[in-house]
C-alpha cells in the first residue's frame, strides 16, 4: 500500500465554476520521491495545500486524501494535527514568509517538538540543536540565537528544512524549496534532502517548475497544467519519451549548458559603448564593535561593445546587483567612472543628461515592486515618452506604445490591465518593454528571468535577442543561472565577494573555465537528464562573509586546490590563454570538461 493516495482531487474557490485543480489523481511511495512540474497556475501549490489540509475557508474540495490508509480529507484542524508534523511536514517555498521574524530560529523549532508535545523544553533545545548541525548550519549555536533576516537565503531554507524533519516525518512536502536560490545553494539544498531522507526514509513529493530538478531527485514525476493531470511515469521514461506535446514544450525549453549557444554574432569591428573603469562600490555598515566598511565591488572594469552581451554571474552577496545601479547612477561608487560612446558619466544619476537616461535603461528582477501598481500598462509604457519625447501627441505615444508591447508579446487585450492583473512573466514583458520604448543603446538586466517558468523563460530571452538583432542593443545580463548565461552572452564575467575571478568568452567559460569557482557555479547547475551522474560539490558550506574576507584569495577557504601562497596574496587578474583570471594556479590546474 502506498504511503499517499491522492483520488480524483478537485479544488473550486468560491462560487467559480472553473476548478484550480481537477480531478488529479496520484500515490507516493514509502522511501520514494515523486516530482510535480508545470507553469505557474498549473495547480502544484493548490494539490500540496490540499494534501496538508491548508487550504483557506472559502476552497470547496472534492475527492480523496489518504494517509496510511487514513482519510484526510474533511479532517478538522485537531484531527490533522495528529498528522501534521509528526508524520507529514512540509517546506514552503519562501522561508522569509514561513519563518517568524520576532521569534529567534532556535525556538520557533522547539517550539514545534514542545506544543505538538514531542519531548520537554530541555530535551527540545538539544533535538533542535542536532537538527541545525544535522542541515549543514555553521556554527549551530549561534544560529539557534539568530533570527531569519540574519541568515543568509541558503541558511533560512536550511533552517525551514530542518524544522519540517525536526519530529521525523515519514512525508515531506516540499513546494519550489530552491526557487531563486543561488545555483550552489540550491544544489546543496538538494544533496541534504537526498542525504537526510537516505537516513530516514523519508518520502518526498517535490514540487518545482525546474525539470532539471525533477531529474537528479525524483523517481516519479507528473506534469500538470491548468488545474489538470497531463502526464505521469518514471522520470526516466517521461525525459526520454514525453507523450503530451506540452511536456516536451516544458522539456525543449529548460536552459542548458551543454546547449549550442542562441547569442546573436558579435561583429569583429563592433566599437566600445561602454567602459567601466576602476569603478568601486563601499557601503558603511553598522555593527556592534563599532561601524565597518563593506566593499561591495573592488577596482571593477568592463568595456562593452555595441551589440554585445556580457553575462555577470556569482551568488548572492558578490557584488552583481552593486555594480549595475553603480554604473546606472543609481547608488555612489567610491572610486572609478563610467564611459559612454568615450564620455564620462556623472557618478549620480540625478545628475545626468536626459539623453544619457535614455541609453541606459535597466529591468529590475521583481517587475512587480517596479511597475506603478495604479496605472494601466499602456500608461506605464506611455511615461518614459512623455519625459523623454514631451513634443509627441497622444497618438503618437500610443502607436510606439503598441509597437513595444506587439514586439515583446503582449497582445492588445492587456494593454488596459493593471500589474496586478498580469502573470509574472507578462509583467516582466512589460518592464522589458518600458525599457525598449525609448530605444536605448544598453540595456542592464539584473535577474531579469530569476524564477520565472522554463517556457517563459526562454520566451524572454527570446525577445531580448531579437532586440539586439533588430537595433544594436547591447546588454549587461545578470543573473546566478549558468545554464541561462549559456544561451545568450558573448563573454561571461564571473565575480565573487566583490572581484572579478573570471572574464571569458562564452564558450571557453564553459569548456574550460580556469577558475575554481566557475567550475563550481558549471557542476552546480542542475543537469536536465535523469541518467546523469550528480556532480560532487563537497561539504555544505557558506560563502565567507564579505565584511570579514579570508587572508590571500577571497575563495581559498573553499577552494579545493588551494596551496599555501592562496592564503598569502590576493591574486591579480592576468591573461591566460585568452581568459583574464584571478588565480595563482591558473596556468597550472587543468579544469575542462
Amino acid at each position: 500500500m502506498a504511503l499517499l493516495d491522492v483520488d480524483n482531487l478537485s479544488v473550486t474557490y468560491g462560487d467559480a465554476t472553473d476548478a484550480v485543480v481537477t480531478n488529479v489523481s496520484f500515490s507516493v511511495q514509502r522511501g520514494k520521491a515523486l516530482g510535480i512540474v508545470g507553469e505557474s497556475g498549473a495547480g502544484k501549490t493548490q494539490t500540496a495545500m490540499a494534501v496538508m489540509g491548508l487550504l483557506p475557508a472559502n476552497a470547496r474540495i472534492s475527492g480523496s486524501v489518504r494517509f496510511d490508509g487514513d482519510e484526510l480529507l474533511g479532517a478538522g484542524t485537531q484531527a490533522l494535527n495528529a498528522y501534521r508534523p509528526r508524520r507529514i511536514a512540509m517546506v514552503f517555498q519562501d522561508p522569509m514568509a514561513a519563518l517568524n521574524p520576532y521569534v529567534r530560529i532556535g525556538d520557533q523549532l522547539s517550539r514545534i517538538l514542545i506544543e505538538h508535545r514531542i519531548c520537554d523544553a530541555r530535551e527540545a533545545r538539544q533535538r533542535t540543536l542536532a537538527m541545525l548541525r544535522k542541515v549543514g548550519l555553521p556554527d549551530a549555536e549561534r544560529q539557534y540565537r539568530s533570527y531569519s533576516y540574519q541568515l543568509s537565503g541558503g541558511m533560512r531554507q536550511r533552517a525551514m528544512i530542518g524544522a519540517a524533519l525536526l519530529s521525523g516525518p515519514e512525508l515531506l512536502v516540499a513546494d519550489e524549496p530552491t526557487t531563486a536560490l543561488d545555483v550552489t545553494v540550491q544544489a546543496q539544498i538538494l544533496n541534504l534532502l537526498r542525504e537526510l531522507r537516505a537516513q530516514s526514509e523519508t518520502a518526498l513529493l517535490l514540487i518545482t517548475h525546474d525539470l532539471g530538478v525533477i531529474a537528479g531527485n525524483c523517481e516519479r514525476m507528473l506534469v500538470m497544467d491548468s488545474g489538470e493531470l497531463l502526464e505521469e511515469g518514471t522520470t526516466k521514461e517521461v525525459f526520454a519519451s514525453p507523450l503530451h506535446e506540452r511536456t516536451a514544450s516544458l522539456l525543449d525549453a529548460i536552459p542548458r549548458i551543454d546547449r549550442p549557444v542562441l547569442a546573436v554574432p558579435l561583429a569583429n569591428d563592433a566599437s566600445a559603448v561602454l567602459e567601466i573603469e576602476n569603478i568601486a562600490v563601499n557601503f558603511k555598515v553598522s555593527k556592534t564593535s563599532g561601524p565597518r566598511t563593506l566593499r561591495a565591488v573592488s577596482a571593477f572594469n568592463l568595456s562593452l561593445a555595441s551589440a554585445e552581451t556580457v553575462a555577470i554571474v556569482g551568488e548572492s552577496g558578490c557584488g552583481k546587483t552593486s555594480l549595475a545601479r553603480a554604473i546606472l547612477g543609481l547608488i555612489p561608487a567610491h572610486r572609478g567612472r563610467v564611459c559612454y560612446l568615450g564620455k564620462p558619466l556623472k557618478g549620480k544619476v540625478q545628475s545626468r543628461k536626459l539623453a544619457e537616461h535614455r541609453a541606459l535603461q535597466m529591468v529590475f528582477q521583481d517587475p512587480l515592486t517596479s511597475l506603478n501598481p495604479a496605472m494601466r500598462i499602456e500608461e506605464i509604457v506611455a511615461e518614459p515618452i512623455r519625459i523623454h519625447e514631451p513634443q509627441k501627441n497622444k497618438a503618437q505615444r500610443s502607436e510606439d506604445v503598441h509597437d513595444v508591447l506587439q514586439r515583446v508579446g503582449l497582445g492588445a487585450e492587456l494593454h488596459t490591465r493593471y500589474p496586478h492583473e498580469l502573470s509574472g512573466g507578462q509583467a516582466q514583458r512589460v518592464a522589458i518593454a518600458r525599457a525598449l520604448v525609448l530605444k536605448p543603446s544598453v540595456l542592464v538586466c539584473d535577474e531579469a528571468v530569476a524564477a520565472l517558468d522554463g517556457t517563459v523563460q526562454y520566451e524572454i530571452l527570446q525577445v531580448l535577442q531579437a532586440e539586439q538583432e533588430r537595433a544594436g542593443l547591447s546588454l549587461i545580463f545578470i543573473t546566478h543561472d549558468l545554464a541561462v548565461v549559456r544561451q545568450i552572452s558573448h563573454r561571461v564575467l564571473v565575480m565573487y565577494m566583490g572581484r572579478i575571478c573570471e572574464l571569458a568568452e562564452n564558450e571557453a567559460a564553459f569548456q574550460r573555465p580556469r577558475h575554481p569557482y566557475t567550475k563550481m557555479l558549471i557542476n552546480a547547475v542542475p543537469v536536465p537528464d535523469p541518467t546523469a551522474k550528480l556532480a560532487d560539490l563537497g561539504p555544505l558550506d557558506e560563502a565567507p562573509s564579505s565584511l570579514e574576507p579570508a587572508a590571500g584569495c577571497p575563495f581559498q577557504p573553499r577552494c579545493e586546490h588551494a596551496i599555501a601562497v592562496c592564503s598569502e596574496s590576493i591574486p591579480e587578474l592576468a591573461d591566460c590563454e585568452a581568459t583574464l583570471v584571478a588565480c595563482h594556479r591558473a596556468a597550472e590546474l587543468d579544469l575542462s570538461y
